[in-house]
């Protein structure tokens, strides 16, 4: 996945880690969406519960898709007729720490997956991933 690389899970004898990436989006969006989880379970929360992701139009366009599946920061944007979108992020750089002060959720884009702005895209809020 990308941001996200590398990321590590094992134990130590009887003990459990994860090994975090070091740019700090890479690390923001691996802790959201594995290292919290896992910590939860480990304090006895089951079922873990699922983010909701909103359905919303693409306000950009994909035209060359990853290999990876990719997290993006993003902003839910409503027009004045309660129309939403989902804007990205100008960079792609995981170590631009400002893309996560000006984002509120992450688009979800899946591995090969291409398109043109208008067309829906999985939005999930920070507000999901940290409650």
């Amino acid at each position: 996945m990308r941001p996200g690389r590398p990321l590590a899970f094992g134990h130590i004898a009887d003990t459990p880690f994860i090994g975090s990436p070091g740019n700090p989006v890479s690390l923001f969006v691996t802790f959201c969406l594995f290292a919290r989880p896992f910590i939860q379970r480990m304090q006895g929360i089951d079922p873990l519960p699922t983010p909701r992701r909103i359905q919303a139009a693409a306000g950009f366009d994909w035209p060359k898709p990853d290999q990876r599946r990719e997290y993006q920061r993003a902003r839910l944007v409503v027009d004045a007729a309660g129309q939403a979108s989902v804007q990205v992020f100008a960079s792609r750089s995981s170590a631009d720490l400002t893309s996560l002060t000006w984002a509120d959720g992450l688009v979800e884009l899946k591995e090969g997956q291409s398109f043109q702005a208008g067309a829906t895209v999985g939005f999930i809020p920070f507000t999901e991933l940290l409650t």
